[in-house]
């Protein structure tokens, strides 16, 4: 019975030890620089800087807004995920660092807000919306997951007409980052 005190006590001396140990885990905190550098940034700011290149500075002013609407899934057009709202943000994030003007949707009352889903609009409200900001185009997208990558595709739409004025496609590996933000929690 002795020894078996002894072990356990020599077990939790070293357990004890262990949890004091100086050991450090290689841990390096995130930076900004390492954050802008990520492939989902990195793609959705080339996205909009060609969506910008495609139309010109005659055709999208910097002096009138524009609106980045949330990318929805393609095979459903009502639903969203946390990849197309993300996605719709860091575009909007983009046009503006570009001196664009950017209507921030999140704060207006007037818009068909579905749970979890984002700023999905009606057409009509786009319109109204489009008339109290002088917005001059819309950014709408979607997205599909396939096998390995996730498609998305953008348009910058005028909106008085809804004709497109650029388009840009694009796609995204399928890594366990992008398939956590294609997850949408159940509704509630």
């Amino acid at each position: 019975m002795r020894v078996f005190s002894t072990l356990l006590a020599f077990c939790a001396l070293i357990l004890m030890l262990d949890g004091c140990s100086t050991r450090r885990q290689s841990y390096t905190p995130v930076s900004y620089s390492s954050v802008a550098q990520s492939e989902l940034i990195a793609a959705s700011y080339k996205a909009a800087d060609a969506l910008i290149a495609q139309v010109g500075a005659q055709q999208l002013s910097p002096q009138h807004p524009v609106i980045v609407a949330t990318l929805v899934n393609i095979n459903a057009l009502e639903e969203s995920s946390p990849l197309g709202r993300l996605v719709s943000e860091q575009l909007g994030a983009r046009f503006a660092q570009q001196g664009y003007k950017v209507v921030e949707l999140k704060l207006r009352q007037k818009l068909y807000m579905k749970r979890n889903e984002g700023e999905l609009m009606l057409t009509r409200e786009i319109r109204d919306i489009a008339q109290q900001h002088d917005a001059q185009a819309l950014i709408i997208g979607t997205y599909t997951e396939g096998a390995d990558r996730v498609f998305i595709n953008l348009k910058l739409t005028q909106v008085e007409t809804n004709i497109a004025l650029a388009a840009v496609d694009y796609a995204l590996p399928l890594d366990m980052n992008i398939r956590s933000l294609l997850y949408r929690p159940a509704p509630m």
